[in-house]
C-alpha cells in the first residue's frame, strides 16, 4: 500500500511558503516544479522538447535555444498554476537549476550561442571541438548555458562536468592545472567558465529572465549537479548500499561513496549532488525507455484509442496484458542494443523465442526484464568491485509509476525495490539545493530528510527470482557472443 505525503499547509485553502523551485530539463522535456519546504508539489508546468537536429551521421544538436525556450514554457505553466492555487510569487526563496549532462554550449562574449547546443548523443561531445566560427568566448555545458540564462553570469557547477569531455580535477573539483589536460580536450583555460559546488548561489534572477519566465526577479538561482546525480539526490538515496536505477532514455545504476576511484572497472565515478562526495554509475542501457515507448509506437493509433476509450494510456492498457504472462515471457528473450555501443557499431537489437504463445504482451514484458535483467548484470559489476552488498534498489523516472516494473526489479535483483510516492527525481532534488543554499533547511540531510518523498516497497517473488537467476546464468547474458559474429558479418551490408 502506497505510502501518503502530508498535504499542502494551507491557510484559507492557499498553500503557505517558503517555496522553492526545481527545474529539470532532461533529452525529452523540461519540468518546473514549485515546493514546500516540506518538498510537496504545489505546481508544475512540462514541456516536451523538439526533436534534435541530426544533418549528418554522429551529429545530434537541440534545435535553436530549445532548452532555454522549454525550460521558458515549463515555467509559465507552472507560474500560472501557482497563482492558480492561490500561492504569492514573493514566497518564491529559491531556483535550483538542472539541465541535461554531458552535453557542450558554446557561447559568444553576450552569452548567446554559437551554435546550437551539442547533444550527449553527439560523437563531438567525447571529443576535443570548438565551433568554426571564431566567435566563440566561452565554452561550457548546458548547465552552464542556462545559467547565464537565468543570471547574465558566467558560472557552472563543477558536479556537471566529467573528466571524459573538460579538463577538470576531480579530487578538488576546480579546473586542472596540468597544462596536458587541456592539450588533451583541445581547448585552453580562458575558454572555460567559473565552477561553483552543489547548492552555491549562481546570482539573482535577471528582469529579462523573471520577464521570460514568470518567476520573480532577484530570487537567488541555485547550482545542482548533473542530472543523474541531482535524481539520485530528490529520491532520499544517500547511503552507501542502497542503488538508485534511474529509468530514462539513458538507464543507469547508482550508489553514493565517498572516495574518488580513478580507474575502476566496472563503473565510472562521477560527482555527487553534496560537494564532495561522489556518485558511482553503472554501465547502463543507452535506449532503455525509448525501447518501450518505440514498441508502444509500432502498435499505432489502434491501441492508443482502446486504451484512451477505457481511460488508460497506453502503457497501462498493454500492462494489463503483460501482468498475465509467466516470468520469463515463456522464453522470450530481448537484448537492448537498440543504439549500439561505439566500440560494437555492428551491435542491433534482438527477440529471441517467438513461438505460438507470444502476443504482444509478451514483448512488452520481456523489455521491461530485458531492462532489469541487464541492470542487475551492471550492478551487480559494479557491487563486486566496491565490494558492497545492497540492502535495496530504488527505481525512478516514467517506468517507476508501473506496478508490473516494480516487481520485475524487485524479483530479477532478488532485494526490495521501491519507487518515490508523489513528485521527486531531478525537480525535487534541484529544489533540495535551492533549500540548503538559501537556508530553508540548515544541510544536506535534513534538508533531503525533511523533503524527500516516502517510499512504497515491491518485495521479491521467490520463485520468479529462481526463473530469471536461471535465465540469467544459463542463457540470456550469453546472447552477445553467439550473435556479435552474425551482426559483424551483416554490418557492411546494411548499416
Amino acid at each position: 500500500m502506497a505510502l501518503q505525503r502530508e498535504p499542502v499547509s494551507e491557510t484559507h485553502g492557499r498553500p503557505v511558503g517558503p517555496f522553492l523551485v526545481g527545474i529539470d530539463c532532461g533529452t525529452q522535456s523540461a519540468k518546473v516544479v514549485v515546493y514546500d519546504a516540506a518538498g510537496t508539489a504545489v505546481a508544475r508546468g512540462q514541456q516536451v522538447l523538439r526533436p534534435m537536429e541530426r544533418p549528418r551521421h554522429g551529429v545530434v544538436r537541440h534545435p535553436d535555444d530549445d532548452l532555454w525556450t522549454a525550460v521558458v514554457t515549463a515555467s509559465r505553466r507552472a507560474l500560472e498554476q501557482f497563482r492558480a492555487a492561490g500561492g504569492d510569487e514573493v514566497d518564491i526563496v529559491g531556483v535550483g537549476l538542472c539541465p541535461i549532462r554531458c552535453c557542450k554550449a558554446f557561447l559568444d562574449a553576450d552569452g548567446e550561442l554559437v551554435e546550437p547546443v551539442m547533444s550527449w548523443m553527439d560523437d563531438h561531445a567525447y571529443r576535443p571541438y570548438l565551433p568554426e566560427s571564431g566567435a566563440t568566448r566561452w565554452a561550457t555545458t548546458a548547465s552552464g548555458h542556462l545559467a547565464h540564462r537565468f543570471t547574465g553570469r558566467f558560472r557552472d557547477t563543477a558536479a556537471n562536468n566529467i573528466e571524459l569531455q573538460w579538463p577538470i580535477d576531480t579530487d578538488t573539483w576546480q579546473w586542472s592545472d596540468d597544462p596536458a589536460a587541456y592539450e588533451r580536450h583541445g581547448i585552453s583555460r580562458d575558454l572555460l567558465v567559473e565552477l561553483q559546488l552543489p547548492g552555491e548561489v549562481i546570482g539573482p534572477l535577471t528582469e529579462a529572465a523573471a520577464l521570460a519566465t514568470g518567476l520573480p526577479a532577484g530570487v537567488p538561482v541555485v547550482q545542482t549537479a548533473n542530472d543523474k546525480a541531482v535524481e539520485m539526490l530528490g529520491s532520499g538515496s544517500l547511503g552507501e548500499t542502497t542503488a538508485l536505477v534511474s529509468l530514462g532514455t539513458y538507464i543507469a545504476a547508482m550508489v553514493h561513496g565517498t572516495v574518488n576511484h580513478r580507474e575502476p572497472q566496472h563503473f565510472w565515478t562521477n560527482f555527487a549532488s553534496i560537494p564532495h562526495r561522489y556518485l558511482y554509475e553503472s554501465n547502463g542501457v543507452r535506449r532503455g525507455m525509448w525501447t518501450l515507448t518505440w514498441f508502444l509506437d509500432l502498435l499505432g493509433d489502434e491501441l492508443a484509442e482502446r486504451a484512451v476509450s477505457l481511460g488508460l494510456s497506453r502503457e497501462e492498457y498493454l500492462e494489463r496484458e503483460a501482468a498475465t504472462v509467466p516470468a520469463g515471457s515463456d522464453g522470450l528473450m530481448i537484448v537492448l542494443d537498440w543504439l549500439a555501443p561505439t566500440d560494437k557499431p555492428f551491435r542491433k537489437g534482438m527477440m529471441l523465442g517467438f513461438d505460438a504463445r507470444h502476443t504482444r504482451g509478451h514483448v512488452y514484458r520481456s523489455i521491461m526484464e530485458a531492462i532489469a535483467l541487464t541492470m542487475k548484470f551492471h550492478v551487480d559489476a559494479m557491487c563486486t568491485e566496491l565490494g558492497i552488498v545492497l540492502d535495496e534498489v530504488v527505481v525512478s523516472g516514467g517506468g517507476s509509476h508501473s506496478p508490473l516494473f516494480m516487481q520485475v526489479f524487485a524479483d530479477v535483483f532478488g532485494i526490495t525495490a521501491s519507487r518515490a510516492v508523489g513528485a521527486g527525481g531531478a525537480s525535487l532534488g534541484s529544489a533540495i539545493c535551492a533549500a540548503v543554499a538559501t537556508g530553508v533547511h540548515p544541510d544536506w540531510e535534513s534538508a533531503v530528510a525533511a523533503m524527500a518523498a516516502p517510499r512504497e516497497s515491491f518485495a521479491p517473488d521467490a520463485a520468479n527470482g529462481a526463473v530469471y537467476r536461471q535465465m540469467a546464468d544459463t542463457v540470456y547474458h550469453s546472447i552477445r557472443d553467439a550473435t556479435d559474429t552474425l551482426f559483424e558479418r551483416a554490418y557492411p551490408i546494411f548499416h
